[in-house]
């Protein structure tokens, strides 16, 4: 048995407010790692899925998520990896508990190895997912599943950028790949790419882009707004 430590970040007065909440889990569960308070308190769940360099890494891109309206509920990718669809719902149960979430579907959003999983698990579950927005995902498995795009059931907004060659686990070719897919398939699925653009190019990364992430970001927004609206509840402010 592990106890971890769950830390809540206000966006209101942009302080970070001191919330500490203590809870056991199994060596084979998954815990949230932060929560990023909208700045009207409340708000919609976004769960934040982390690459390989952890939720330390997406902090300023959390806050900026959850500036757009939303509780961003964070967890690390490397965590989940493996664990198959299950993690995926424990983790969207844990994040409707939190203190400033309001119910209803979730969003997720995933970067890098979190991106991937989002895309192989998340967009096979509308009851429970709204929206699902990977940034530059991992999407070697694609290859290996043929038919993949077939079996996308949630909306899903992708991000790539076409220089990103990082491990080979995110090429532009294998975005194009599944995109021509999901469109043949008739999937609800949408690609857009970057020209001159790398992997890990959200603000605070190693590549960051500022404008790609604007654009990227301005989209999300877009897109995480009509999501919600699409599925009865009223989008954040």
């Amino acid at each position: 048995m592990r106890t971890f430590m769950l830390r809540t970040f206000s966006l209101s007065n942009f302080s970070w407010a001191a919330l500490l909440l203590a809870a056991v889990f199994s060596s084979s569960s998954v815990f949230a790692q932060d929560e990023y308070a909208p700045p009207q308190g409340k708000g919609h769940v976004v769960v934040l899925i982390s690459g390989t360099a952890g939720p330390k890494h997406d902090k300023a891109f959390a806050r900026d998520v959850a500036a757009l309206g939303y509780d961003v509920v964070v967890f690390d990718g490397t965590q989940l990896e493996g664990k198959g669809s299950e993690a995926i719902r424990l983790a969207i149960n844990q994040a409707r508990q939190m203190p400033h979430a309001t119910p209803g579907k979730v969003a997720l959003i995933g970067l890098s190895l979190g991106g991937g999983i989002a895309l192989a698990h998340g967009s096979r579950m509308p009851d429970d997912v709204a929206v699902n927005i990977v940034w530059y995902p991992a999407t070697g498995f694609v290859l290996r599943f043929p038919g993949f795009a077939s079996r996308i059931r949630v909306p899903v907004l992708m991000f790539a950028g076409e220089s990103d060659t990082y491990r080979d686990c995110c090429l532009i070719s294998t975005a194009r790949t599944l995109a021509s897919d999901a469109a043949a398939a008739k999937a609800p699925f949408e690609l857009v790419t970057y020209p001159d653009t790398n992997h890990d190019f959200i603000v605070g990364g190693s590549n960051y882009n500022p404008e790609s992430y604007k654009d990227a970001l301005k989209r999300t927004a877009e897109r995480l707004q009509s999501a919600f609206a699409e599925n009865g509840t009223t989008p954040a402010p």
